[in-house]
């Protein structure tokens, strides 16, 4: 009798974990190039001392815990992570914040639960809220945009290495740094919003000089990422519609009480950045797609109500974690109907 040889249904060739890391680092791209245009060197810096120090503390967890280092490593996950650290990071972070970053994204936030596959949290978002809270003022100061400064780069390379190992003053530092968009509407308590597009330099047209481009660039990259399916439109969409209707909700035309318009929330900040390359992240989201849809909504929201009536001007780390606890409930209430069962999630 003849066999026939029949192969399993899976997915196989370019769909797997270190390619799909990959397209996500080909995806920031855009995002990084306009950063680096329009605030310096300090991003690839950043990025370059991230992914260095992720490297050497995923093999030390590795190795400590046994496991087959250069196997896992090769999946590029710990690159990645460092890669979105990297770019969060203000771009004339010191090398100890980045450190320090680092070992709690791939020390504490995910090998410490058990590697990729098994962290509940975003690994790079832990990180950054740590920084965050820990070091309120290095995480604050954002380099002024190129275009206010008159130089192109603001910083030469070789100055901008000695910020991040400190060889440069503060007060040489204080000089090439600027309040972001977001917290100058967050301070403002007496001008109307286009009193204070005309006295302050930072806003362009729709947000931030410099923050528009980079949101578009990363914009760009996100719907390269839904194109090559690396992820769908639901979470992503969610997250802006969301973050849209909330600011269209609360917009009163731009009094001195006012949080920006729509377009201003959407062009801000890290809320593409947000969008396309944190609450895609398919291990700490929802799993099915009307679950992703609602955690991004949700991510939205809080998105908004942290940055208008919150302690911190850029609200998507924040906003991302609390989300990540809500997730295994978004998954139990949203999973599709298991076949003979009258209740979701198999139930």
């Amino acid at each position: 009798m003849k066999l026939l040889r029949v192969t399993s249904p899976h997915l196989s060739g370019p769909a797997r974990t270190s390619w799909v890391m990959q397209q996500v680092m080909l995806g920031c791209v855009p995002g990084v190039v306009a950063l680096l245009g329009f605030f310096g060197w300090g991003v690839l810096i950043n990025i370059a001392l991230a992914c260095a120090f992720a490297v050497g503390f995923e093999a030390l967890m590795l190795w400590i815990r046994k496991r087959p280092i250069s196997i896992q490593l090769k999946d590029c996950s710990a690159l990645l992570t460092a890669v979105l650290l990297g770019i969060a990071l203000p771009p004339l972070a010191p090398w100890w914040l980045i450190l320090i970053g680092i070992l709690f994204s791939i020390v504490v936030a995910k090998q410490l639960y058990g590697g990729l596959g098994n962290n509940p949290f975003n690994p790079a978002m832990v990180g950054y809220v740590v920084l965050l809270i820990s070091f309120p003022v290095e995480m604050t100061r954002w380099a002024a945009p190129t275009e206010l400064l008159g130089t192109t780069p603001a910083l030469s390379f070789t100055d901008s290495l000695r910020i991040a190992f400190g060889f440069v003053d503060a007060a040489r530092l204080d000089a090439v740094t600027m309040a972001t968009p977001l917290d100058l509407m967050r301070q403002n308590t007496s001008l109307i919003v286009s009193e204070l597009w005309n006295a302050r330099p930072q806003f362009g047209n729709w947000g931030g000089i410099g923050w528009e481009w980079v949101n578009a660039g990363f914009l760009a990259g996100g719907l390269y990422l839904i194109w090559r399916g690396i992820f769908s439109w639901h979470a992503p969409g969610g997250m802006l519609l969301g973050l849209a209707i909330m600011a269209t909700l609360f917009y009163d035309g731009g009094s001195s009480a006012s949080s920006g318009s729509p377009l201003f929330h959407l062009f801000s900040g890290a809320s593409m950045f947000g969008a396309f390359f944190i609450v895609t992240d398919p291990v700490t989201s929802a799993t099915s797609q009307r679950g992703r849809l609602i955690f991004g909504l949700a991510v939205g929201v809080l998105v908004y109500v942290i940055r208008t009536w919150g302690n911190y001007p850029d609200a998507v780390a924040f906003a991302v974690l609390l989300m990540n606890f809500a997730a295994p409930f978004l998954d139990h209430y949203t999973q599709p109907r298991t076949y003979g069962h009258t209740g979701g999630g198999g139930q």
